[in-house]
């Protein structure tokens, strides 16, 4: 199975010109969800990750999965206000402006080794603030995982420019 068959395209959304990489194909096919999970895990099998940080909310589903399969915990990396208790924040550049995300202040402990896991890397100013994130909380981040790489949007260069190693397993030409 090829886990780029199972991703849906949708051209001209959420705007004009834009081909959205659709992954609730995948999740909704368990042999493709599976697989994407077990290929994200792979590189830590057997290493001991204390914590998958994911990005709100297909980042969620994701890291959740991943956190499981590599008995870690899991941490939310939520936009700002979403979360109940104490919290520290960034803000990060979008295409349109910018936001805030956000972790719970005790999410992470210094030291702690940690991996972040969202579904696509494009410009990469989501996952840049989010390693911002996790590395003022002192945790050492081992990786950041995408299910799509975008290339020509430039997000991998930029995480790995941060000295951010980064695992996708598909990629997809365009916007």
């Amino acid at each position: 199975m090829n886990i780029k068959d199972v991703i849906r395209t949708i051209p001209d959304y959420p705007k004009p010109g834009i081909m959205f990489r659709d992954i609730t194909t995948l999740l909704g096919n368990a042999q493709a969800f599976r697989r994407a999970v077990d290929e994200l895990v792979q590189p830590w099998a057997g290493a001991k990750i204390d914590k998958v940080a994911g990005i709100e909310a297909r980042g969620f589903i994701l890291g959740g999965a991943v956190a499981h399969q590599l008995s870690a915990g899991f941490v939310p990396i939520r936009k700002k206000g979403k979360l109940p208790y104490e919290t520290v924040s960034i803000a990060y550049s979008l295409e349109y402006g910018v936001d805030e995300m956000e972790m719970h202040r005790d999410a992470l402990v210094p030291g702690e080794k940690v991996i972040l896991v969202d579904d696509l890397i494009a410009t990469g100013g989501t996952a840049e603030g989010a390693v911002k994130l996790i590395s003022e909380m002192g945790a050492e981040l081992l990786a950041a995982c995408f299910i799509v790489d975008l290339p020509e949007l430039g997000g991998r260069r930029k995480l790995e420019a941060m000295g951010v190693p980064v695992r996708t397993l598909v990629d997809f030409e365009g916007h």
